[in-house]
């Protein structure tokens, strides 16, 4: 595949300015973005995937869910299901995505929605809904159709967008400039010891403006599997061989995780939102112990095994109060 994308190199040129037009004609209104009279905070990227925004639209929703009547709109990748649907209950992935479905089934006390069109789906949501006072908008930093107040911008800390090259020989979504549309940059997957020095370096090369925020966040492991009827210790699994099901676009830090543990499993990786089939789903479920992600956990737990579990993760930022003071500074002017 690398072989294949360098040969793909004269192609980038040509990408980048079919993206970098579309963006200006944008900037310039000459194609028009829709604004709105209520807080839409977009979380995305610029590279295609692998960036943890579900893990950042779940900090989000613990942050303001409480306080506010709240929603989520995404496009539902990977489901089979067409135009804007709201999750109910015993949604499966298939008819709202996997993500979404993760997201519906965590958090009871907001609505979940799905719709590839982002202004129908918000025009949808406020029929829906017209008390609704905050959407978060998942995976929506390049749909312009729709002006985002506040745009959150991810970069993995093992590649970060400053380092990449457009499609198709890179994984950029879009030209590095288009950074400058956030209001806050979060650099994740960040190791936890990760020194200020370092942080300074990152920001400089990230070229930010002096407007943008930078923030770096790590992930956070539970101790405790979960499965659909049971929980146990993640340290029970110590001298027990167990097999690994991964389908997200960077395995990376959970394999390297698991392995720091001292734990025994086979991996079994399929690329990001992998659709498994009858023959995969029969393998998986007859393996005797089977952890996964919790976004696997979804599409794999059909059946409702005992032996599957997933490990939850949550995000941990660093100078959080700051983070969630801008966040919340964002949503109380409207």
């Amino acid at each position: 595949m690398k072989l294949f994308r360098k040969i793909l190199f004269p192609f980038v040129p040509l990408y980048y300015l079919v993206v970098f037009l579309r963006n200006k004609f944008y900037d310039w209104s000459i194609i028009g973005s829709k604004s709105y009279d209520f807080p839409l905070i977009c979380v995305g990227n610029l590279s295609v995937g692998g960036t943890g925004k579900t893990p950042m639209i779940e900090y989000l929703i613990r942050l303001l869910d409480t306080k506010y009547k709240l929603a989520t709109l995404s496009r539902g990748y990977g489901r089979k299901s067409k135009g804007f649907l709201i999750a109910v209950p015993n949604a499966m992935s298939k008819d709202i995505g996997d993500e979404p479905l993760q997201i519906f089934n965590k958090f009871k006390n907001i609505t979940v929605a799905v719709d590839t069109d982002r202004q129908n789906g918000l025009k949808c949501l406020k029929e829906h809904n017209p008390l609704l006072e905050v959407v978060l908008l998942d995976d929506a930093f390049q749909h312009r159709r729709v002006t985002a107040g506040f745009n959150i911008l991810l970069t993995a800390y093992n590649q970060l967008y400053c380092d990449d090259f457009v499609l198709p020989t890179g994984n950029l979504r879009e030209p590095k400039s288009g950074a400058k549309r956030a209001q806050l940059i979060v650099v994740t997957k960040c190791p936890e010891n990760l020194s200020e020095l370092e942080k300074t370096q990152i920001k400089k090369r990230l070229n930010t403006e002096s407007s943008q925020a930078v923030f770096f966040s790590t992930i956070q492991y539970s101790e405790t599997l979960i499965s659909s009827t049971s929980s146990r210790a993640l340290t029970d699994l110590k001298g027990t061989r167990f097999t690994l099901v991964t389908g997200i676009a960077n395995p990376k830090p959970l394999v390297t995780y698991l392995e720091e543990m001292g734990l025994d499993f086979v991996h079994l990786n399929y690329k990001d939102h992998h659709e498994f089939s009858t023959s995969e789903l029969e393998l998986i479920h007859s393996k005797p112990l089977v952890v996964t992600t919790e976004k696997d956990f979804s599409r794999l737990n059909s059946e409702a095994k005992d032996q599957l579990y997933y490990l939850p993760i949550q995000l941990k930022i660093d100078r959080v109060s700051e983070f969630d003071r801008l966040v919340g500074e964002y949503v109380k002017q409207f």
